[in-house]
């Protein structure tokens, strides 16, 4: 082992605010990020749920929770502010969010590569829930936690009943079973 004075050696990469110095990330290949929010009303024990009209992309006439894409460069917790607000009127701050659960899917409708949602709970919000994005959805409203429809998107449905139930924080969709030795 060499003896190497304290100021002699490999020298050691600092990080700095010089974004050129960073990696580009790999858009392309990368697993479609998604965020959810699950706005659970605690004293009355009632969630905000939007059903998917007939021109949603997909689970056409399903109950599901405020979810969407991320956008190039969003943080997850901006995502989920702005699905929020998009989907429903609601408005949280990013940093009153809580990880609720974590869902890994193999694949999706729009997410060949997979995708990983990550759905929020909500306990502080400020507006009344209201259907902002009439072509997408037949209705947005509170529902009773303890009436959530059987109609429900599946991946969605499991972290919902989860977070309900204090279960599993993270839910695995589409992949294959591994043997385990």
């Amino acid at each position: 082992m060499p003896n190497n004075p304290p100021d002699e050696g490999n020298t050691v990469a600092q990080q700095t605010d010089d974004r050129s110095q960073a990696l580009k990330p790999a858009l392309e290949s990368m697993t479609l990020l998604v965020a959810a929010v699950i706005v659970h009303d605690k004293a009355t024990n009632r969630v905000v749920l939007l059903q998917r009209g007939e021109n949603a992309k997909f689970a056409q006439g399903l109950w599901d929770l405020p979810v969407g894409k991320s956008e190039p460069g969003e943080p997850i917790t901006e995502t989920a502010v702005r699905e929020l607000y998009e989907e429903t009127g609601l408005t949280v701050k990013p940093e009153t969010l809580k990880v609720a659960h974590i869902i890994h899917g193999a694949w999706g409708v729009e997410a060949p590569n997979g995708f990983l949602t990550v759905v929020f709970a909500a306990h502080e919000w400020t507006g009344e829930p209201e259907n902002r994005e009439p072509r997408k959805h037949s209705q947005v409203r509170w529902v009773d936690a303890n009436a959530i429809p059987e109609a429900f998107v599946g991946t969605t449905a499991s972290a919902l009943h989860h977070y309900l139930s204090d279960g599993a924080a993270v839910s695995l969709d589409g992949w294959p079973a591994r043997a385990t030795s």
